[in-house]
């Protein structure tokens, strides 16, 4: 090991060669005398340097140390000899640190700088950079301490700044999300015995905007403020506070999010829910105005394994809507299958309109027949969705979407030109037979956001079918509350010869006195009605629905409608509502909804049978009813 005087020497001749470096005349070759003088000088520079300094061997203990360096371990400088300098500066703590650390020792590494916060004997604590280089020619490390406590101390400030909210002192998003992500890292939970879970709390203040809207952003910041020290009351009060790793933050505007760490299952969740709810809903004081608020709070609890950032966040985000939606003031647990149908809404949502260009659509046909002689008078188009991942969806998983999202205009426009090809296809091929009409669905917003009638004009011209057959179907609510564009549509499609048909009528606002103002041909009664002319085992048909729909198809009559209805599944159904006068029926009774080619062999057979029942009726001297099937 190196003497002190030696070490001395070695780094005043060091420091001398980097200053001859810069200075040629400051020779090599200078005289002993000078040389030693030189060497006192760069010695007392040493010694008298404020920036803390020690020589270290490349075994890695003290060869000598400056004034500073022991004041700033709170000692004399001939006490730091022969001391380890890794033990003094705190460099084994990290193992990172140390082999790097051993590589400068050992000359494989030039240089290291580290942070490192130091105990000074009296007891108070400060925060160090910590640099190590070898010292030219000698085999020494230079270690140099500089005290960097007041630029902490301003970058802790600068730091609390930038991630706290200047509003309610509370956590900010930035700060929410380091949190976060810090907690799901997996070694977090590798020791200390967590639980492994994560819990969230994401809420929403109902009517905050009105609050700023009338009284004033000042007024909101004082709620906001108010509110983020109830959530933080209601954190420590339930064991979820600062100081036991959880996190209250505002994430911005008036939403909040309560982080519970090792949670212990949804139970937990649920209990802080509660109380931040009722902790909301109690009035608040502000400056004389006494205001009243709620929350909706969504809440997510799950095992972080498997569990990002994002996916907890959109988690949340879902169910705190699902509590607005449900009707505020009021926390909602996230439910996987909920959630899944959502998803598949979506998917089904953005997937939609291409689905139309990729030919995925096809048309069922349901018979409606005549209830009097059984013969068929017509189909409805029922359109199905073969989607390659779901398979074959009904119209009710999918209209609602396509109405929306507008996606209804270009795939009525398919339904109504592809229903409107096919009647007339039958037509042609079989151009003996009396031709069936087709009745097509239309969405009111149809008539809103497209030309319905020039389309109607359009494909009735392209396709070559007479307007008397097709059938324009529209929800009792859409036609009652029919207006303006919507009822000057109906007008000229009614003008046009073609029939315009309520649908579920009875189920909406079945004004009776509209049913004479509006451009309507077919009543269609809902099946709620029909279902109640059923015979149960052991029970006995409602007569109030026979007197029901006997009274609506005799005001239909006298309005000159036709009435048909739905949902026919039983002879005994047919039967009484062929004896109260409905026109026409439709249902599983004569069939389900079925591909082109089963009608158009339903036509054939009705055809057949029709030419048999005239030749018996010329023998008998009456015509007898027509099967359909």
């Amino acid at each position: 090991m190196s003497g002190t005087s030696e070490g001395t020497g070695s780094a005043a001749d060091s420091i001398r060669s980097a200053v001859t470096e810069r200075h040629p005349a400051v020779s090599a070759t200078a005289r002993p005398s000078r040389a030693e003088s030189e060497r006192r000088d760069y010695r007392a520079a040493f010694n008298a340097a404020h920036l803390a300094m020690a020589v270290v061997d490349r075994d890695g203990y003290v060869v000598t140390a400056n004034q500073a360096f022991a004041g700033l371990l709170g000692a004399e400088p001939h006490e730091l000899a022969h001391r380890c300098a890794a033990d003094l500066v705190d460099l084994a703590a990290e193992a990172r640190t140390w082999a790097a650390y051993q590589e400068v020792l050992r000359g494989r590494q030039a240089r290291l700088r580290c942070t490192r916060r130091l105990k000074h004997p009296d007891g108070h604590s400060l925060w160090t950079e910590v640099t190590l280089g070898p010292v030219p020619g000698t085999g020494d490390v230079l270690l140099s301490v500089a005290d960097i406590s007041d630029r902490r101390d301003l970058q802790a400030r600068l730091r609390h700044l930038q991630m706290h909210d200047p509003v309610t002192r509370l956590p900010n998003r930035a700060l929410f999300f380091e949190r976060l992500s810090a907690a799901l890292e997996a070694s977090s939970y590798e020791h200390g015995g967590g639980t492994g879970r994560i819990g969230l709390c994401y809420l929403d203040l109902d009517g905050f905007k009105a609050v700023n809207d009338t009284l004033g952003h000042r007024v909101g910041d004082r709620l906001l403020a108010a509110v983020a020290a109830r959530l933080t009351q209601c954190a420590d009060q339930s064991g979820y506070g600062r100081t036991s790793g959880h996190l209250v933050a505002r994430l911005g505007g008036d939403e909040f999010a309560l982080l519970v760490e090792d949670s212990t299952g949804t139970e937990q969740l649920a209990e802080l829910a509660r109380s931040v709810l009722a902790a909301v809903q109690e009035p608040f004081d502000l400056a004389g105005q006494r205001l009243s608020v709620s929350a909706s709070i969504g809440v997510v609890e799950r095992a972080v394994t498997g569990t990002s950032a994002t996916c907890l966040m959109q988690a949340a985000d879902t169910t705190l809507y699902w509590a607005k939606a449900d009707g505020k003031a009021r926390w909602t647990l996230f439910d996987p299958e909920r959630n899944a149908h959502r998803m598949t809404r979506q998917a089904l949502s953005s997937t939609l309109r291409p689905a139309v260009e990729r030919g995925e659509f096809q048309l069922e046909y349901q018979p409606l027949v005549d209830l009097e002689s059984g013969a068929l008078r017509g189909v409805e188009a029922l359109v199905r969705w073969n989607h390659p991942q779901f398979g074959t969806l009904t119209p009710n998983r999918f209209i609602g979407i396509a109405e929306e999202d507008g996606s209804i205009v270009q795939l009525g426009q398919w339904v109504l030109r592809t229903a409107c090809r096919q009647a007339r296809r039958w037509q042609i091929e079989q151009p003996s037979d009396a031709p069936v009409f087709v009745s097509v669905n239309v969405a009111v917003r149809q008539v809103w956001d497209s030309d319905l009638v020039g389309d109607v004009a359009e494909i009735l011209a392209e396709t070559g079918l007479a307007p008397q057959l097709l059938q324009l179907e529209l929800t009792e609510s859409a036609v009652m509350g029919s207006a303006g564009r919507p009822l000057q549509a109906l007008q000229a499609l009614s003008d046009m010869g073609v029939r315009i048909a309520i649908d579920d009528f009875g189920t909406g606002y079945s004004n009776l006195a509209y049913l004479s103002r509006l451009p309507v041909s077919v009543l269609k009664l809902d099946g709620s009605f029909v279902r109640g002319f059923r015979y149960e085992e052991g029970t006995h048909p409602n007569p109030a629905d026979e007197t029901i729909v006997e009274a609506l198809v005799q005001l239909a009559h006298r309005l000159g409608l036709t009435v048909t209805a739905e949902c026919v599944e039983t002879a005994g159904q047919a039967a009484r509502l062929r004896r109260v006068g409905c026109d026409t029926g439709q249902g599983w009774l004569y069939s389900r909804a079925v591909p082109p080619d089963v009608i158009a062999r339903m036509i054939g057979r009705q055809a057949a049978a029709a030419e048999a029942a005239a030749a018996v009726g010329s023998e008998q001297d009456g015509p007898a009813p027509h099967p359909l099937v």
